[in-house]
């Protein structure tokens, strides 16, 4: 069971309209069957869990914290995801991201010039996402950022599109046995989100989609995607960015 919580009753009337959008009832007190909580406290929409204990509430933020620090000294365009999507050799490139999770890349993406589409199927996470653009709306520094970021809802394969020229896809991926344990915000997105068992399904759809190139990121020393050998490859410490060309900018 998920269930609403507001802390400060001048936000009530945004929890009954977050409400009023996910169908989950607003709790002055938490049922006993209650999964995950998602909370109003301080301005801001974040999620816990009575069941699993994973420290601090997770929310998204795009002004402040490690988003705002990556914004200001990200290394702009030099970037191995700004270069795997395509930045180096064109601008304002539209980008269908289908994997949105907490929109930390699609957010970079759209700092540095290109319109991004969002699409994100757990609702627990559509609504964080949801809530941190609206955020970033509301702040001079951020506002014009997220004109350029569209949030939608469901599966992005499921509807017809001809609008990307790069489809971006970073799929859940099992956690490896033999790496570090991921910061608790992670774990508790780990646990709500779960593995994507469909993502092999992604990669032909986002080739017959995309115009110029479909982009994957995997950890370092992950299998391809649905085994197929991209046309290059950026390797970094931890993450790789798998680059299918379809047609050059």
């Amino acid at each position: 069971m998920i269930v609403i919580r507001c802390l400060d009753q001048n936000h009530l009337t945004y929890a009954h309209a977050v409400s009023d959008i996910y169908g989950w009832p607003v709790c002055e007190e938490i049922p006993p069957d209650t999964l995950w909580e998602l909370t109003l406290r301080n301005d801001y929409l974040s999620v816990c869990s009575p069941v699993y204990d994973y420290g601090a509430p997770l929310y998204v933020d795009f002004v402040g914290g490690a988003m705002g620090h990556r914004r200001l000294y990200g290394g702009g365009k030099g970037q191995d995801l700004a270069k795997a999507i395509g930045l180096n050799k064109a601008s304002g490139i539209k980008v269908l991201d289908a994997t949105a999770g907490l929109g930390r890349d699609a957010f970079v993406l759209a700092s540095l010039g290109c319109h991004v589409q969002l699409w994100e199927r757990n609702p627990v996470v559509h609504a964080l996402l949801s809530d941190g653009l609206l955020r970033a709306e509301a702040h001079s520094e951020t506002a014009e950022i997220v004109t350029r970021m569209e949030l939608c809802a469901g599966v992005a394969s499921a509807h017809k599109t001809s609008w990307p020229e790069v489809i971006y896809l970073d799929p859940m991926f099992p956690p490896s046995k033999k790496s570090a344990k991921p910061k608790k915000d992670m774990q508790l997105f780990h646990q709500l989100v779960q593995q994507d068992l469909d993502a092999d399904e992604l990669l032909p759809w986002a080739l017959k989609t995309a115009k110029n190139r479909v982009v994957v990121k995997r950890p370092r020393i992950a299998p391809y995607l649905a085994g197929v050998k991209p046309s290059f490859e950026l390797t970094g410490k931890s993450n790789r960015f798998d680059v299918y060309v379809n047609a050059g900018f």
